[in-house]
């Protein structure tokens, strides 16, 4: 009867002292896993105010290619309503030199 008790408080000395260590080891990986997902999610904030950043600028440059693109159709509608055959003429020969020019030029690479 001794030796059961005697077995049964080592044993539970043995249980308590794993029991304790192992909650220790799980306690540190929860504060180590908490602190990695703070730093991810820091990290993940900042990725994402700096799209936003580049999503603005995106826009303002967009913007403004769409004004100078509008105002080039302008252009090109106030030239066709009029009888100018001349400088429809000119742009046409500006293109087709434009497009010899690229042509020569990508040729020779």
């Amino acid at each position: 009867m001794w030796f059961s008790e005697a077995l049964d408080s080592d044993w539970m000395q043995y249980y308590l002292i794993f029991s304790w260590r192992r909650q220790n080891v799980l306690r540190e990986n929860a504060t180590l896993r908490r602190c990695n997902n703070t730093n991810l999610s820091i990290d993940i904030g900042n990725e994402v105010k700096y799209q936003n950043k580049m999503l603005g600028e995106m826009d303002s440059d967009f913007d403004s290619t769409g004004g100078l693109l509008g105002a080039t159709i302008g252009r090109l509608k106030l030239i066709s309503r009029g009888s100018q055959t001349k400088v429809y003429c000119y742009m046409l020969l500006f293109a087709l030199f434009v497009f010899i020019v690229l042509y020569w030029v990508i040729k020779l690479r």
